[in-house]
C-alpha cells in the first residue's frame, strides 16, 4: 500500500521547481531574444532527460541558445561540427598509446567531446550514417563503448543537434528509427520586427551582457526525480495513448487525414515523450497532475519528426503539423474516470 502523498512538502517542491524555471527563462533572455516556446521545448528535454532537433535556417541562434543554457544551467558543454569528414572516434574519443616517462608504453583511451552533459550536434546531417549512428548509440544508451570498454556518460546527458531545411545537397538525412530518439523536434522560427529590433540592438551595440549560473547539476537531477512523481490520471494517459494510435493509418480508429497521408505513425516513444511533457507543463504551470491539455500542448514537438508522410502527402504539400492539428480535433478527450 503506497503512503500518502505530503501535500505540504509536494507544493514546496512544486513552488521551487516554477521558481528555477522562471529563473532560468530571465537569465536566457538576456542573450536570447523571443522564442520562448523553443526554450521551453529544450528546457523540457533536459528535464525529461530527452534529446532535442531544433531545425531553421542559419542565423537564427540556435548555436546561441545551446551555448547559453550550458552557461545558466552551469553545466559541461561540447560541440561537435558535423561534416562529411566526420568519424565516429571524432566524437567518442580514441585509443592511443601513451609513452611514460620511464621508457614504457600503455594505451590510454583519449575522451571525445561526447562526454558532456550538454552537447550540441551542429548540422547534425551533414555527417555521414556511420558517425550518426556513433552520436545516437550514445544517445539511447547513455554510455560509449570503445574496444572491451565501456564508459558510461555522466547525467544529465542531453544532445541537442541542429539541421538546416534548405540545403539538402552533401547530406545524409536522419532514418526514422534516428529521428525517434530525439524526445523533441523543434522547429525556431524566424524573429517578428520587435524581436530582430532586439537582435540588433543586442549584437551590434555595446558587450554583451554577462550570464550566471543559475542552476546546478544536482539541482538540475533533482527536477529531473520530481518530474517522474507526477501523477497522471487513467483518462489522461489513455488520451495520449489513443492519440499516438490514431498517427496509424491501419488502424481501426485512424481518421480520414491519417489514413489518407500517412505513411507510418509514432512509436510508443512519442506516447512516452507526450506524457513526460505533459508532466513537465504541469509544474511549470504549479500543478502536480497532468491533464488532457498538457497533453495536446506537446502534441507537435512530440510527434513531428514520428508521423512519415506518403507519397500523396508531400505531393500535396502537406504539412506534419497540419496533420498532428486534424488528429488533435479528431481524438476524443474520453471520460474522466479510471
Amino acid at each position: 500500500m503506497t503512503e500518502p502523498l505530503d501535500t505540504g512538502a509536494v507544493r514546496a517542491q512544486v513552488d521551487v521547481f516554477r521558481k528555477h524555471i522562471s529563473e532560468l527563462r530571465e537569465e536566457i533572455a538576456k542573450s536570447i531574444v523571443g522564442n520562448r516556446e523553443v526554450v521551453d521545448g529544450v528546457l523540457t528535454c533536459i528535464l525529461a532527460g530527452g534529446h532535442a532537433l531544433l531545425e531553421g535556417v542559419p542565423g537564427l541562434g540556435k548555436t546561441s541558445l545551446v551555448r547559453t543554457l550550458s552557461e545558466v544551467l552551469s553545466l559541461s558543454f561540447s560541440r561537435v561540427q558535423f561534416t562529411p569528414d566526420l568519424m565516429p572516434a571524432d566524437i567518442l574519443g580514441t585509443t592511443v598509446i601513451d609513452e611514460s616517462k620511464a621508457g614504457g608504453r600503455a594505451f590510454e583511451f583519449r575522451k571525445g567531446p561526447i562526454f558532456a552533459n550538454i552537447v550540441l550536434a551542429d548540422e547534425i546531417n551533414r555527417a555521414t550514417p556511420k558517425t550518426q549512428s556513433a552520436l545516437l548509440e550514445a544517445m539511447q544508451e547513455h554510455r560509449v563503448s570503445v574496444g572491451r570498454q565501456t564508459f558510461v556518460l555522466e547525467e544529465p546527458f542531453v544532445v541537442l543537434a541542429t539541421q538546416n531545411p534548405l540545403e539538402m545537397e552533401g547530406t545524409y538525412p536522419l532514418p526514422e528509427a534516428q529521428l525517434d530518439r530525439f524526445f523533441f523536434k523543434l522547429h525556431v522560427p524566424f524573429p517578428n520586427r520587435e524581436e530582430l529590433h532586439g537582435i540588433i540592438d543586442r549584437t551590434t551595440g555595446g558587450a554583451q551582457p554577462a550570464l550566471k549560473a543559475v542552476l546546478h547539476r544536482e539541482e538540475i537531477l533533482q527536477m529531473q526525480a520530481l518530474v517522474r512523481q507526477v501523477p497522471v490520471a487513467r483518462h489522461v494517459q489513455d488520451y495520449g495513448i489513443r492519440l499516438v494510435q490514431a498517427t496509424h493509418p491501419e488502424g481501426p480508429d485512424a481518421p480520414d487525414v491519417a489514413k489518407r497521408f500517412v505513411r507510418y505513425g509514432s512509436s510508443p516513444r512519442g506516447a512516452q515523450a507526450l506524457l513526460l511533457a505533459a508532466k513537465i507543463r504541469a509544474l511549470i504551470d504549479g500543478r502536480f497532475a497532468a491533464s488532457v491539455d498538457d497533453v495536446r500542448g506537446a502534441a507537435h514537438a512530440a510527434l513531428r519528426h514520428r508521423v512519415l508522410l506518403n507519397f500523396e502527402g508531400e505531393a500535396e504539400g502537406v504539412k506534419t503539423d497540419q496533420v498532428i492539428d486534424a488528429l488533435l480535433k479528431s481524438t476524443p478527450e474520453g471520460k474522466t474516470g479510471g
